[in-house]
């Protein structure tokens, strides 16, 4: 039988998923980072789209071909406006602001 043993940050969430407000501090976290992985996503849709590598779209948006790799391959993008805006313009595209739905 597989061991149920916790780890610290088991139990450390455990904990914080107990105190007031931490299902809202959490849906917020959440919708943050699915932002940013729709945002990265569609940027990397619009390279293979284009044909770039990823190497030729770093190039384009004078950024380091590493900075380029990573950002669309870990699990938890965190890239800069910087960076996203350089990526934007290489792919011919605009970062628009707009409201959020309601809901």
């Amino acid at each position: 039988m597989a061991s149920t043993t916790r780890t610290g940050a088991d139990r450390y969430f455990a904990q914080r998923a107990s105190e007031p407000g931490y299902d809202d501090a959490y849906a917020e976290a959440r919708r943050r980072v699915d932002a940013i992985d729709r945002l990265v996503r569609a940027l990397d849709d619009r390279r293979e789209e284009l044909g770039l590598s990823k190497a030729e779209l770093a190039r384009r948006a004078e950024l380091a071909p590493e900075a380029v790799r990573r950002l669309f391959s870990v699990d938890s993008p965190n890239p800069t406006i910087g960076t996203l805006t350089a990526l934007a313009d290489a792919l011919g595209l605009e970062l628009v602001p707009q409201r959020r739905k309601a809901g």
